[in-house]
């Protein structure tokens, strides 16, 4: 699926990308050719294409020689916060790379914005226009950028840009147990499960059967735009048949309900070689968001991760 782009929203393009999407095109044209008779492989490229092809024809490239050479617009490349950014159409976007979309919210904040503006964001989050330019200038490309668990938008926060050795620690309590190949630690405090939030990751968008229609980030998700996205529920289940623990995860881009699932399980959980089971799906819908919700049981005694408390986690699987 390409980029989300809201309903009525131009396509504006820089005009390196509409030869990127061009240049996709044609490598999809060449796939085609092989594909041959796999009519599965022939599908799907197929698909691509039209998609692809709607894109190419809608796009707008934006003349970027009569943009105001002091203001922040589509197609500039900003300096803020330490950081360079260049604003750039939804396909072209990679936040990793410095490009952003025009639709996200720290490309809204920037634009029309002129070098020294100061701009407030929510929460303690402030940014400082340092420089506008439409000349190339040397992006930042985040590295080794752990997700940041907030609701703020993450995009004005500063970056680390180079990888960092750790610091050596001084190990005070012996490690009682390295278990599953390394996939968690074990000593006296529990494990502790926390949700993960990243809100400048892009999600799929649904339908109500399932089927991906686009994808958007975190962050304009649960926003109150409610647009439908897929989550998993996880019921672990004790052979009592009593509900131990709870847990959550967004079903990532690309991925199945099922396939998201199971990573997350041996990831976050050290929890695998197991098969939940799916027991029902329906659409969760409040004030923020909108969600098709997959639930699943697994029936486990293992010690896994303590679920969050409180109301407010507990309210996500009210209607399980």
């Amino acid at each position: 699926m390409r980029a989300y782009l809201p309903q009525g929203v131009p396509n504006y393009v820089t005009k390196e990308g509409l030869a990127a999407l061009k240049e996709e095109l044609k490598k999809l044209e060449a796939e085609r050719v092989k594909a041959g008779d796999n009519y599965i492989m022939a599908n799907f490229i197929d698909a691509s294409m039209k998609l692809l092809i709607e894109r190419i024809n809608s796009a707008v490239e934006v003349d970027l020689s009569k943009s105001k050479k002091d203001t922040v617009s589509f197609g500039a490349w900003v300096r803020y916060n330490g950081r360079v950014v260049r604003i750039v159409g939804v396909d072209e976007a990679d936040v990793n790379k410095g490009l952003i979309s025009f639709i996200s919210p720290i490309a809204k904040a920037l634009i029309g914005k002129k070098a020294g503006d100061n701009i407030e964001l929510k929460g303690s989050d402030r940014i400082k226009v340092e420089e506008v330019s439409f000349e190339p200038m040397e992006l930042t490309q985040i590295v080794n950028d752990p997700p940041f668990k907030t609701s703020t938008t993450t995009e004005s926060r500063p970056r680390k840009i180079i990888e960092e050795k750790p610091a050596t620690v001084e190990q005070t309590q012996p490690l009682l147990e390295v278990k599953d190949a390394g996939l968690s630690l074990q000593t006296d405090e529990p494990r502790r499960f926390e949700p993960e939030v990243n809100d400048i990751e892009f999600l799929p968008i649904v339908n109500e059967r399932g089927n991906i229609v686009g994808r958007a980030m975190y962050v304009e998700l649960h926003k109150g735009n409610k647009m439908l996205h897929p989550t998993v529920h996880l019921h672990v289940i004790n052979g009592k048949g009593e509900t131990t623990r709870l847990y959550w995860w967004h079903v990532a881009f690309g991925d199945t309900p099922e396939k998201t699932l199971k990573r997350k399980m041996a990831e976050t959980l050290g929890l695998s070689g197991v098969n939940p089971k799916l027991k029902r799906q329906y659409i969760r819908e409040v004030k923020t968001e909108r969600e098709l919700v997959y639930v699943f049981a697994v029936v486990s005694e293992e010690d896994l991760p303590i679920s969050p408390e409180g109301e407010e986690y507990f309210g996500l699987f009210e209607k399980d």
